[in-house]
């Protein structure tokens, strides 16, 4: 049986650093192969994000399971305050290698999510994003990590309304500094050009506005590893 990748979004009190370990193993004995857990904490803190949701997103998990109801189960009832969870579809343009031992990534994780405007149907919407603007994102910011996940479906009610969910790497750098942040080494006339472009092409597919950025700290647990 295929995995099935699911996107979970804790609004208000999330999970601690020291709760993360029996979360991931209450998603292994649901029977996840891989969990992912992103938190908005120290690391990040003094990074731009950006808040539609009230209460805001304050971390994010996604895993992987042939049965993710039963996965999506254990997540919520181990965390505090509203959780929503789509079932998505990823693709990844830009997919280095990185630690899956649960160890912090040395990076800025901007998770962004992002809602499609009434006025573009959902093939145009997804190729303006995907075929227009993925290349553009790449070549004006300072990423090293590219994850794109199309949402194909909520999974909890009344979950909000959001077409896709991103996650960008970036240096940690690009925590205070805006020039790592594009990769414009300091040019404020390069940093310039960069910005301009990408407001340009996010603007096209409605990602300029209505939108959630979250920027977290990334872990990442490869749990068919200890079951080799």
């Amino acid at each position: 049986m295929t995995d099935s990748k699911v996107i979970v979004a804790i609004r208000g009190g999330g999970p601690a650093r020291a709760d993360v370990a029996a979360l991931v193993e209450r998603c292994a004995a649901a029977g996840a192969t891989r969990v992912q857990v992103n938190l908005s904490d120290d690391p990040v803190s003094g990074a731009m994000r950006i808040d539609e949701l009230d209460p805001p997103i304050t971390a994010v998990v996604a895993f992987w399971a042939p049965d993710p109801g039963a996965v999506l189960a254990v997540v919520d009832d181990g965390l505090h305050g509203p959780i929503a969870a789509w079932e998505v579809t990823d693709r990844a343009p830009l997919n280095p290698e990185l630690p899956a031992d649960g160890s912090r990534i040395d990076a800025l994780s901007n998770i962004a999510f992002l809602r499609r405007p009434d006025d573009l149907d959902r093939d145009e919407w997804l190729r303006r994003w995907l075929d227009d603007h993925t290349q553009v994102a790449i070549d004006t910011q300072a990423t090293f990590g590219y994850v794109q996940n199309i949402v194909e479906r909520p999974l909890t009610e009344n979950a909000p309304s959001v077409a896709a969910i991103v996650e960008e790497l970036f240096p940690m750098e690009a925590v205070n500094d805006i020039h790592a942040f594009y990769g414009s080494g300091g040019d404020q006339q390069e940093l310039e050009r960069r910005m301009t472009l990408m407001l340009e092409s996010v603007t096209r597919f409605g990602a300029d506005r209505h939108l959630d950025v979250v920027p977290t700290s990334r872990h990442d647990f490869d749990l068919s590893r200890s079951r080799a």
